[in-house]
């Protein structure tokens, strides 16, 4: 680090921001900073972000005063050519009047074998405060945001306006201008309770400054003080509140100094389902819900107000008085969706449309039964899960007409599952009926029973094969109806399903179920290609995930992905076998044999015309290999068949050694030629070993 060094800071105030912009535009701006910091040579100790509802802010601890030196060296002529009986020609002379240097300084160096000249050019590194005005407006208007916003007479966009930009190198202001503002030191601590500007003398204070300002800058900070009065008023109810930390975040990033308080609600409504209580509670209010050891609801909450602890008992009672009013309303819909069982309400589901293109929702339904009962036999269910299964695809999207859901659409499934059940619905049934939506966010559950399971895949395909049938696709960042997350919902259940499917059939089907109903724009072939690679994509990213370097991926993705969980035992085993040391020789050994085997024009081979001892010996052994990977391909065992392919290496080797492919006659040659082709052929059945990268 350089002896001379400050602190710098940047904070952008602006209008409350929504909850959700906040943490990746603080990972943005970091990012940002770095990046920019390194390209113009400011060294630093370290940097971090700050946030709150009302500000942007970024700390940089230890920064340069000045940038670091530039020396580079521009490469020139051959020596050869600049100098001639050891006086520089016209090539030096020009080459260092270009570069700006006497022809006394060039220096040579060796490239490869051969002497070049350089320019050496020294550029000494310009003050940080002349620096940073330049920097700091790109980082501003670097950031993005779901939904920017204009104000004024302005062009520029940003999350909301911007009301104050502080911008301090120690003690002295970085001056430059952005939006209309200037920057300066005045920042401001909380709106109603720090009414006056906060002038700062450095940026060294700005976390305990604005503290003092009832504004807790650190989001980590202010995230565990939310938790730990929680946690605390929970305890003081006798239960706790279980960790969420979606909602934390968000009601993390709501609050400037928060205050914890906890409220109360009338016990007559715990004989409501726990998920209508909560889901107002959570969704619609940013409560944390109470619960005892067991898990049960207790009739009371926490919430979060952004300020000190005044006035406390008029808070609570507006919170009381609000969320009673939301439970009111939730206890009057679920007694009137009581009135008739599930199933009468299947035929309002005509009048709500799945697409405008694909139907209404009563007609997903029946697909989805069609769909289910391919799935059912598919994955080997039996006659009671297969009625299960169909019984809860008639009845899975019932729910959507119900009050409560209408209400409340965070609680599609959970009423479906309630309803059923209060409807003398087998418990299987209620379960899949709730199940099929699973998994509705990354890292969700998945579903659990097999009913479950096929619903919830035959739900999704469904989607995915009408909307890239009529050429709805997703683009960049575009998804709307969420086909890259229903594409990995299927693949993560059939992976936790251990389930072998052929994608390519399923998708056959579910087209198949749209054909004589709707218009579809393309043929089923296009769409089972454009699919198959949609879930390709998908494949890439699980794999990577679970840690599969990218190469073994792309090998095993090149032999075939129509049956996903077959492409991660095919990936599984490959790892496993590049740790061998048979893995080595059996790689050298493919590449050569599929490098040649390319021109092969048939994969016949003619015993005939084996000449050599050890082509005959190669095919002997390839034979038995051959007979071997029936046994394993047929029990997914991919390892054992390496392990086997592996003992070609040598009858290999001695073949290459001992005959030459590329014979002028032609049917020895093409003999020759699908030998190999038929061992690289046994190799590509688990992965395309061209594909890997030695030492990846």
């Amino acid at each position: 680090m350089v002896d001379a060094s400050r602190d710098f800071l940047l904070e952008i105030g602006v209008e409350e921001m929504p909850a959700r912009f906040l943490d990746p535009a603080l990972a943005e701006l970091k990012e940002l900073a770095a990046t920019a910091l390194k390209d113009n040579r400011l060294a630093y100790e370290s940097l971090a972000a700050y946030g709150s509802p009302r500000r942007i802010a970024l700390y940089v601890k230890g920064m340069a005063v000045s940038q670091t030196p530039l020396e580079m060296e521009v490469k020139g002529p051959a020596v050869r050519v600049a100098y001639r009986d050891g006086a520089p020609t016209r090539a030096a002379e020009g080459f260092a009047a270009g570069q700006g240097v006497k022809v006394a300084d060039l220096v040579q160096k060796p490239v490869g074998h051969v002497d070049y000249v350089f320019a050496v050019k020294k550029e000494a590194g310009r003050p940080a405060l002349e620096v940073l005005p330049v920097i700091v407006p790109g980082l501003i208007s670097g950031l993005h945001f779901p939904k920017p916003m204009r104000w004024g007479d302005l062009e520029f966009r940003f999350a909301r306006p911007i009301r104050w930009i502080v911008a301090l190198f120690g003690a002295d202001i970085v001056e430059f201008a952005f939006a209309g503002l200037k920057a300066g030191r005045t920042t401001y601590g909380h709106r109603f309770l720090s009414k006056k500007p906060v002038d700062l003398d450095e940026p060294a204070g700005y976390v305990e400054t604005m503290r003092k300002n009832y504004v807790l800058v650190d989001v980590q900070e202010r995230k565990n003080e939310i938790w730990r009065q929680v946690g605390e008023l929970a305890r003081a109810a006798g239960g706790f509140v279980e960790e969420d930390q979606g909602l934390l975040n968000e009601v993390n990033n709501l609050v400037e100094y928060p205050t914890a308080l906890i409220g109360e609600f009338s016990p007559d409504y715990l004989k409501l389902p726990k998920e209508v209580l909560v889901t107002p509670m959570r969704e619609h209010q940013r409560y944390f819900p109470v619960v005892d050891s067991a898990g049960r609801l207790l009739a009371k909450f926490i919430a979060v107000k952004n300020g000190a602890a005044d006035h406390l008992d008029i808070i609570r009672a507006g919170n009381e008085k609000v969320l009673r009013a939301r439970l009111a309303d939730a206890n009057f819909f679920y007694q009137e969706d009581l009135k008739a069982p599930l199933a009468e309400k299947v035929a309002e589901l005509k009048k709500i449309v799945f697409q405008e293109r694909l139907g209404a929702v009563y007609d997903k339904a029946v697909r989805m039964g069609e769909i289910a009962a391919y799935l059912a036999g598919e994955l080997g269910a039996g006659q009671e899960a297969k009625e299960v299964a169909l019984r809860a695809s008639a009845l899975a999207k019932a729910d959507l007409v119900t009050n409560m859901v209408y209400e409340f659409p965070e609680l599609q499934g959970y009423m479906g599952r309630e309803y059923a059940v209060r409807s003398g619905e087998k418990q299987a049934v209620s379960e899949a009926i709730f199940e099929h939506y699973l998994p509705r966010f990354a890292g969700d559950r998945l579903p659990q029973t097999l009913p479950g399971k096929i619903l919830s895949i035959a739900d999704k395909i469904d989607t995915i094969v009408g909307c890239f049938a009529i050429g709805i696709q997703p683009t960049g960042s575009q998804d709307p109806y969420a086909l890259r997350r229903q594409a990995l919902g299927i693949s993560n259940i059939i992976l936790g399903t251990k389930a072998s499917l052929s994608l390519e059939k399923l998708i056959e089907t579910a087209y198949c179920c749209y054909q004589g109903k709707v218009q579809l724009e393309l043929p089923l072939a296009k769409v089972q290609k454009e699919i198959a690679e949609f879930f390709k994509q998908r494949m890439k990213g699980i794999l990577d995930e679970r840690g599969f370097s990218y190469d073994t991926v792309d090998a095993v993705l090149s032999s075939g992905y129509d049956d996903l969980y077959d492409v991660l035992l095919r990936a599984g085993a490959l790892t496993e076998f590049r740790r061998e040391p048979d893995f080595a020789g059996l790689l050298t050994a493919f590449i050569r044999a599929n490098n040649l085997s390319k021109n092969a024009a048939t994969l016949q081979i003619n015993q005939a015309l084996l000449e050599d001892t050890s082509e005959k010996a190669l095919y002997t052994l390839l034979s038995d290999v051959e007979e071997k990977a029936g046994a394993y391909l047929g029990q997914q065992d991919y390892r054992s068949l390496l392990r086997a392919i592996a003992t070609l290496q040598a009858p290999l080797d001695k073949f290459f050694t001992s005959v030459m492919v590329m014979v002028d006659d032609t049917a020895v040659r093409d003999n020759r030629l699908a030998l190999l082709a038929n061992l690289a052929a046994l190799v590509k059945q688990v992965a395309d070993l061209s594909k890997v990268v030695v030492n990846a």
